[in-house]
């Protein structure tokens, strides 16, 4: 209840994060049948880069700065064209976060429910959202979703699990809403974000979800530095189980530019991980 994340947005996690969301967003409007979008951990929806929060770290000017400012490769520039002109959209003082991403991407027949236990970020999401009949914004904690909100009357869909990490447990928590969303929606995409600070607990982690025997599950991770010192934040990862098979591989174009951008020490490097 404690985190904020008006301190970190626009960081290299976020940017890593919202183009693999956008890729997933867009590769289901492929087809004309409408979806729904499940963001669990939804936050305020979109951040000022000149709050107070934002000049205490300045985590975005290695993570969203660095990124406007570097040449972009026309193969990757198509891949995240639909990510750029979002955050272009904002102007230079807002970064959007999740939700605010997902809905400009969204379709008249498509539907994104949003997700924020924090009261003080509740208010304000729902204020950003007030009267947009395709957004539904709920107070109520995002793990909760899985074992009472879905399957989607779409059927089609995402669900994003972006959490804190705060206490400790939310690695467990994923690992159950992967088995709870398994057993009601089968056919769902779900997209669960995590830190990588040890390179030994995460992949211990990792070695936890193959004993799920998953049909489809696969990790993509980008690290800024060589994961060694446990008290950083050395890169993050995202677990997709039921990814879009176009996925792997416009991961494989656009990842090498960003780990070029985003890099902190030469250790910086992605790996995508069939489990």
């Amino acid at each position: 209840m404690n985190y904020r994340h008006a301190y970190h947005a626009g960081n290299f996690a976020d940017v890593f994060k919202h183009i693999v969301l956008m890729r997933l967003v867009e590769y289901m409007k492929r087809k004309e049948k409408a979806f729904r979008v499940y963001d669990i951990h939804a936050g305020l929806g979109s951040y000022r880069l000149d709050s107070e929060e934002a000049a205490k770290t300045e985590e975005w000017k290695a993570g969203i700065g660095a990124v406007l400012d570097a040449p972009v490769p026309p193969a990757v520039a198509a891949l995240i064209a639909p990510y750029l002109d979002a955050v272009k959209a904002g102007g230079d003082a807002v970064y959007p976060g999740s939700p605010r991403l997902v809905r400009d991407l969204l379709r008249k027949q498509d539907r994104l429910s949003l997700y924020e236990l924090h009261p003080e970020d509740h208010a304000v999401l729902a204020r950003n959202f007030s009267g947009d009949f395709q957004t539904r914004v709920t107070h109520l904690d995002g793990w909760l979703v899985a074992g009472a909100h879905v399957p989607p009357k779409e059927k089609r869909g995402l669900l994003l699990a972006d959490p804190p990490f705060e206490d400790g447990q939310d690695f467990d928590r994923m690992v159950d809403l992967l088995q709870k969303c398994a057993h009601r929606w089968a056919g769902g995409t779900v997209a669960l974000w995590y830190p990588l600070k040890r390179r030994s607990h995460t992949d211990d982690w990792l070695e936890t979800l193959t004993m799920l025997k998953h049909p489809d599950l696969v990790s993509i991770e980008l690290t800024i530095r060589e994961p060694r010192a446990a008290s950083m934040l050395n890169g993050c990862g995202m677990i997709i189980a039921n990814p879009p098979y176009t996925l792997r591989s416009e991961m494989e174009t656009a990842l090498p530019w960003l780990v070029r951008v985003l890099r902190a020490d030469k250790g910086a490097a992605y790996r995508i991980k069939k489990l």
